[in-house]
């Protein structure tokens, strides 16, 4: 499984407004030419949603339905892949006060499913995300990232 870890910096605009733009999944689309679509069902009686996400990913288009955990008093949210493109996505968003404005942290592990090609396929897979996950932070909050981290991790 691919570890992935990105860090971001948004000037001047408080953790709260930054946790409420990138909890509006709906407006993605209209941010960021990185998300082609997002659909929101109601919220579950836990609060939780479970949103389908169509992405551009190396030329083409990946989809999935993901179920979002939103936690407003630590302004986090988690997400796990319910079906979808991916064997496995899961992962985090955080935000919290750095110099005036927020530090975004965003974490995901993933895995393809496809041992025989994850050599070649999840370096670019990585890549990938990593990058739009850098220009969905741009068009929501202007933020600018400071540091991306992966590692493979083998289990």
């Amino acid at each position: 499984m691919r570890h992935v870890a990105l860090h971001a910096v948004a000037d001047d605009l408080a953790p709260a407004d930054v946790y409420r733009r990138i909890t509006d999944f709906r407006r993605y689309p209209e941010l960021t030419d990185t998300v082609r679509e997002v659909r929101v069902d109601a919220p579950l009686s836990d609060g939780s949603v479970v949103s389908d996400w169509t992405v551009t990913f190396r030329g083409g288009l990946m989809r999935w339905r993901e179920r979002d955990v939103f936690s407003p008093t630590t302004l986090s949210l988690t997400f796990e892949q319910l079906s979808g493109d991916f064997q496995t996505f899961e992962g985090s968003w955080r935000c919290e006060p750095r110099d005036g404005g927020t530090l975004v942290v965003f974490t995901a592990s993933f895995d393809l499913g496809i041992p025989t090609l994850a050599d070649i396929l999840d370096p670019v897979a990585e890549s990938t995300l990593r990058t739009n996950i850098a220009r969905i932070l741009f068009g929501l909050v202007g933020a600018e990232v400071i540091d991306d981290r992966a590692t493979a991790a083998r289990g």
